[in-house]
């Protein structure tokens, strides 16, 4: 690509709202001295008033653009990123979930994401006759943070807690989610970014804190 590239400041906090706004295809991923540079094929309408600079969540990892042109959006992703996440694992022709971040006087369709990635697991679909569930293998350490019918993000897609063990979880998908987001692609072991309700998050630290004290 060419163009002059944008070297990222330090900003305040996007949010998200967990509601896909459309599904990018990856169209190149390399290689760099820092980590990896991600781009990203999207729609017209996707990259209408797009500044360098701005926060996308792709697959739920809030990321930074350094460059955009044509249809094309470039990130970079550092080392530590794709330990956490399942961007280590997309190749050219990936699908991944997009949304751009919050602005003031947005509705907020589904819960607020930070696009921080607590952890990926891996996942499975499983489909009957009447409904499709997705079923995930959670690490015991975020497990705790996870309740049945509360939120949880999986590949930034804000949804909802259908039942839950000692180390998985699983949610429904409805026909509009599996339209507008890439968890219809799901393979058995594909992993997933999770992404745990905030509010839940700071409830059960909290929680756990008062305990500590008595």
């Amino acid at each position: 690509m060419t163009g002059t590239e944008f070297t990222p400041t330090p900003k305040k906090a996007d949010l998200f709202t967990g509601i896909v706004q459309e599904i990018g295809i990856i169209s190149n991923k390399e290689e760099t001295e820092s980590g990896v540079r991600l781009e990203v094929k999207v729609s017209k309408t996707f990259l209408n008033k797009l500044e360098k600079g701005a926060s996308i969540s792709v697959n739920g990892v809030c990321l930074t653009v350094i460059e955009f042109e044509n249809d094309i959006v470039s990130f970079d992703v550092i080392p530590e990123t794709l330990r956490v996440t399942n961007i280590e694992f997309l190749s050219v022709d990936s699908k991944v979930n997009l949304e751009r971040s919050l602005k003031f006087g947005d509705e907020v369709g589904g819960h607020i994401l930070s696009g921080h990635i607590s952890c990926r697991a891996p996942s499975k679909l499983i489909s009957s006759d009447d409904e499709i569930e997705l079923r995930v293998q959670c690490p015991k350490e975020w497990i705790n943070y996870i309740f049945h019918k509360g939120y949880i993000a999986l590949n930034g897609a804000s949804l909802t807690v259908a039942n839950k063990t000692e180390d998985t979880f699983s949610v429904y998908l409805i026909p509009e989610t599996l339209n507008a987001t890439n968890l219809s692609d799901i393979k058995d072991g594909d992993s997933l970014n999770i992404e745990v309700d905030q509010t839940t998050y700071a409830a059960v630290k909290a929680a756990e804190a008062r305990l500590e004290e008595n």
